[in-house]
């Protein structure tokens, strides 16, 4: 989404637009700005024991899937929210070096409070991913830095 037309959306939405936009051009301190010093992100596929809290590990979190990639892009979709809480329906588009691609279709949950995500709850399909990814894939996070992992059973 344009910049100028992320600034004519609602304190919220333009919140979560601007998060995204950075995500996508994998500008990694850009993200570290629209997230709550507290943020929860977690993947649901993989559950709350395996969540990042806090802008510095939710960004080592993203980095050990989006980093490595040969160009990624995130496209806008639907979004819908009551004033703190969004729901986003989007798509990625995720490109290796070695030829392989996916497009992950997600649906994101966002609670945004004081200009800042506090939560942050992705929704796909890691069967999908994993069907499309080279061989090694799954192989390269067993040697990534996981120090970011937070539990947040019982808090999201």
């Amino acid at each position: 989404m344009p910049v100028d037309q992320i600034a004519r959306e609602a304190p919220v939405e333009a919140t979560v637009y601007g998060m995204w936009a950075a995500l996508s051009a994998r500008d990694w301190d850009a993200v570290k700005t629209f997230l709550a010093p507290d943020c929860i992100y977690l993947d649901m596929p993989v559950g709350p024991a395996a969540a990042a809290r806090g802008p510095e590990d939710i960004v080592k979190r993203l980095k050990i899937g989006i980093e490595p990639l040969a160009s990624y892009e995130n496209f806008t979709g639907l979004m819908v929210s009551n004033g703190a809480d969004v729901m986003y329906e989007h798509h990625e588009e995720w490109h290796w070096d070695t030829g392989e691609s996916a497009v992950l279709q997600f649906v994101t949950v966002h609670r945004v409070e004081d200009g800042r995500i506090t939560l942050w709850k992705d929704y796909w399909d890691m069967a999908a991913l994993a069907g499309k990814a080279p061989p090694t894939w799954l192989a390269d996070f067993a040697e990534a830095d996981m120090s970011w992992v937070f539990d947040a059973t019982g808090l999201v």
